[in-house]
């Protein structure tokens, strides 16, 4: 059983819990972080934890939401010298306003400065059943899937697993059963989840593995 203790001299808004998980037949003990509530104000610490484990499991590939940029380069910058690919995961054209992306163009050239790789393609749980949705009304399986992974695991977490799908029918990550990459999504702005993924492409969802969580808020 795990044990919660606290960090950051006792604050309560961070969370630790030691627990024991067995992956690939060897058992490991492991922390997670949890935050007292989500948002951007997690971003460093998710940021430090999601490159800290990859570099611990030798992860070459992380993936992260980033709408503007900003989180991309943050992601990018803790990861220089480590070896691992930083992927951008942006929103599509026109998710808000029509032929609009909202993606900066300052933060685009930084990150392809810094070896980072940007992207951008339909959001694999929503899609064009969003329109039939917005139109007939009712809910499509794959908005089905993101309202249980939103309610049960938090926005950001949803988002994890949306980008992951993203990047790997964009070819930008390996897809395999020995695949590893850690995704990092957030709610609204920044990023305050983290985890490790056996990635999946949209027609092979089902393939899809949490394999770990690395940081998440406690409250969604």
């Amino acid at each position: 059983m795990g044990q919660i203790n606290t960090i950051g001299g006792g604050n309560p808004a961070v969370g630790v819990l030691n627990h024991r998980i067995d992956t690939r037949g060897v058992n490991m003990r492991k922390d997670i972080t949890y935050f007292k509530e989500p948002g951007a104000a997690n971003t460093d610490e998710t940021v430090r934890a999601a490159v800290e484990r990859a570099v611990e499991l030798g992860i070459k590939h992380i993936v992260v939401a980033s709408t503007t940029g900003s989180t991309g380069i943050k992601v990018a910058k803790a990861a220089e010298g480590t070896g691992i690919k930083t992927i951008v995961a942006t929103l599509h054209y026109g998710a808000r306003e029509e032929g609009k992306w909202l993606f900066e163009e300052s933060n685009l050239k930084t990150l392809e400065e810094m070896g980072a790789t940007v992207f951008t393609q339909t959001h694999p749980l929503s899609g064009v059943e969003r329109s039939f949705t917005d139109k007939v009304g009712g809910a499509s399986r794959a908005e089905t899937i993101a309202a249980v992974l939103r309610s049960l695991f938090g926005i950001g977490f949803k988002v994890a697993v949306e980008v992951t799908i993203m990047a790997a029918d964009s070819g930008m990550i390996p897809v395999s059963d020995d695949s590893e990459v850690i995704a990092i999504g957030g709610t609204g702005t920044g990023a305050d989840v983290a985890c490790v993924i056996k990635p999946g492409h949209a027609n092979s969802f089902f393939k899809m593995q949490i394999r770990e969580i690395i940081a998440m808020p406690r409250v969604k």
